[in-house]
């Protein structure tokens, strides 16, 4: 062990790492504005497409027919960014992951509008993969430019970490993905040193966000104080559910993908989706819209609101829809949406037996959904344990992931080569 220790790198001194900290700052409190700006501008734009203008017509806001011309009409502005904007709103969404490339400065005013547009007209898609790859290559070109001597790669790691910072309102999200990208590299130096910078910035990016927009995952759900063997037996359950039905969307991702692949045009594909997605609304109702933050708390406020065959509506209907809106062309990402589907999930399994914890059933369902949509461990576990208020969950959590793990582990994963295979 002495030996094992004595050849480590040394960890880097403080004067090192102190030159990280204003640039690291400054790209938080960038991404989170830029989030909460384009996050802003979409609601506002919402309120007008799904308030203002179905009440000014006479139209109910949420009908059938208004649901069919807004998703559609929202494929149709779409396509146009993506056929007539200059750089077509960067690469193929479903070639795209957290890990964004660095994209030149030409694409970026086309990607923030097609995804503004998305988020105001309700595919099922969230801001976090088109937010993270403009605040990744705005960094990098303004750091570039400006600190020149600072190394390339440390733009795009600052860029990131503070973009997940700003979209979980804490700096631990940001921490946990960096941790597991690094398990497979040789480190030079500690494992904190590595992250020093990055976690500067997710934490300047989740204050940001925290003070601006007041962000919170808190679903309010009863508390679980004493887990027993039945919580665990749940937990499981509902986990490897979870894992099951998402790994069937993986699955069918690549076929969805290339079939409004062979339309060939963004203004025929796009449109195509928006329309399938109009239909699947008038299946699930308005809370199958949108990327499923707000439309989640409406579903946890009320566990009992709805019936067993209401909540798997609710889940089978959003899952094929963010299938859809992943494969069509929308610019978007697939946490948020995901999240929505477990929580349906969890709350189907209480609906279905009674003895089943609600906030065992929602924090599990989002593990397993999450664990087979993102492939990354630590945030599943994460973003399933901030939804409810209850530090006893997490070690359900914890044991629940392992089955759900190996149900998922060595398949393909929700996100596509350019040559449309399935990544690994």
């Amino acid at each position: 062990m002495a030996q094992d220790t004595a050849q480590q790198a040394p960890a880097a001194p403080a004067h090192a790492l102190l030159p990280l900290i204003l640039p690291a700052l400054a790209v938080g409190v960038g991404a989170s504005l830029l989030l909460v700006g384009v996050s802003a501008a979409a609601e506002q734009l919402q309120h007008v497409l799904w308030r203002n203008l179905p009440d000014a017509l006479g139209v109910g806001r949420y009908s059938v027919l208004w649901m069919l011309v807004m998703l559609t009409a929202t494929g149709i502005a779409v396509g146009l960014v993506v056929w007539k904007v200059p750089g077509h709103a960067g690469p193929d969404p479903a070639t795209t992951g957290l890990n964004a490339p660095v994209l030149p400065p030409a694409v970026l005013p086309g990607l923030v509008l097609a995804t503004a547009l998305m988020l105001a007209g309700g595919p099922s898609l969230g801001p976090e993969n088109p937010i993270i790859a403009v605040n990744v290559a705005l960094a990098f070109w303004l750091g570039r430019r400006l600190l020149p001597r600072m190394p390339r790669g440390l733009w795009p790691a600052l860029a990131e970490a503070a973009t997940i910072g700003a979209l979980f309102g804490t700096p631990v999200a940001a921490a946990l993905v960096i941790s597991e990208a690094l398990a497979g590299r040789q480190l030079r130096g500690a494992l904190w040193d590595n992250v020093f910078g990055p976690l500067v910035a997710a934490a300047a990016g989740a204050l940001t966000t925290t003070l601006v927009a007041h962000p919170s995952f808190d679903l309010h759900l009863p508390a679980l104080d004493r887990p027993g063997w039945g919580d665990l037996l749940a937990a499981l359950v509902v986990a490897s559910v979870a894992a099951a039905l998402g790994m069937v969307a993986v699955l069918a991702f690549p076929y969805v993908h290339g079939a409004f692949g062979r339309l060939r045009h963004p203004m025929l594909a796009i449109p195509a989706g928006g329309l399938v997605l109009g239909l699947l609304a008038a299946v699930g109702g308005h809370l199958t819209l949108f990327k499923g933050l707000d439309e989640i708390g409406e579903l946890a406020a009320d566990p009992e609101g709805w019936s067993a065959g209401e909540f798997a509506t609710l889940t089978v209907v959003k899952l094929a829809a963010l299938l859809v809106a992943a494969s069509c062309g929308f610019r978007g990402g697939r946490i948020f949406p995901a999240v929505f589907v477990g929580v349906a999930l969890g709350l189907c399994a209480h609906a279905l037996v009674d003895a089943v914890h609600p906030a065992v059933g929602v924090t599990a369902g989002v593990l397993g959904m999450l664990l087979a949509v993102t492939r990354q461990g630590w945030v599943s576990l994460f973003t399933a344990a901030v939804l409810a208020s209850s530090p006893a969950i997490l070690a359900l959590l914890c044991i629940a992931s392992l089955p759900a793990w190996l149900l998922v582990t060595g398949r393909p994963q929700m996100q596509l080569r350019e040559d449309g295979t399935p990544v690994r």
